[in-house]
């Protein structure tokens, strides 16, 4: 439900949670997660009250999305992979669209030649969700026994401005960007999925779980927060 108080405009959502929520999503917009019972006139009070720190985290948005590279497919071009960045060059004798080996990316100028750009980034898409399927499955495999759960299927796809879901069968999906961050912070992401399956909020007792198995979780949330905006191709 779209609402606004003073100059500022969010979507309600009502969830089990005992007090309001205000987020700020990866999409720049403001989502305020509230209990059935609060009232609309209560909702508005809440982000009235919050204006200020709503406004703060809106322009620190604005400020890392400012930094969005903006990459040329070209020899010495840098992309990531699991935390590392490694340099692009186009080999022509390559028998594969894309790889990396031997510290370095090697597109094959066919994949320019034939489609241009959207082809290349393609190539890299597909790169990052083979090897996602591979490295955060294995991932939910090893941490859903310190979360005490037992997940579905682990999926890795475009997923929007969602870093990853939960889906009530156990299903997990995980965007492929995500293949770009170092793996502390791929575990955060798992972690925080996995936690999911027993707690559908943000609860403190959501946070708690996390905490758990994660004691410096802060420190990996926040760097998603910091620089997931520089997750483009």
């Amino acid at each position: 439900m779209k609402m606004r108080a003073q100059d500022i405009e969010f979507t309600l959502v009502r969830s089990r949670r005992k007090t309001a929520a205000i987020v700020v999503e990866r999409s720049g917009k403001v989502t305020v997660r509230a209990p059935h019972d609060l009232s609309r006139e209560r909702v508005r009070d809440v982000v009235a009250s919050r204006a200020l720190w709503v406004h703060r985290a809106l322009a620190e948005w604005e400020d890392f999305n400012g930094r969005r590279p903006k990459r040329a497919f070209a020899d010495g071009e840098g992309f990531s992979y699991l935390g590392r960045t490694y340099q692009l060059k186009l080999a022509r004798k390559s028998d594969q669209p894309l790889m990396l080996r031997n510290g370095r990316w090697l597109l094959s100028p066919v994949v320019l030649d034939l489609g241009g750009v959207k082809a290349a980034q393609k190539a890299f898409r597909d790169f990052y969700i083979r090897k996602g399927a591979e490295h955060i499955g294995e991932r939910v495999t090893q941490l859903a026994p310190k979360v005490g759960v037992r997940a579905g299927t682990v999926t890795v796809r475009e997923l929007g401005y969602h870093w990853a879901s939960c889906g009530q069968t156990g299903r997990l999906n995980f965007h492929w960007k995500l293949m770009q961050a170092p793996r502390s912070v791929i575990d955060y992401v798992v972690v925080h999925e996995l936690c999911h399956l027993r707690f559908r909020d943000h609860s403190d007792a959501f946070w708690n779980e996390v905490d758990k198995v994660l004691p410096n979780y802060r420190d990996r949330r926040d760097w998603l927060r910091r620089y997931g905006a520089a997750m483009e191709l």
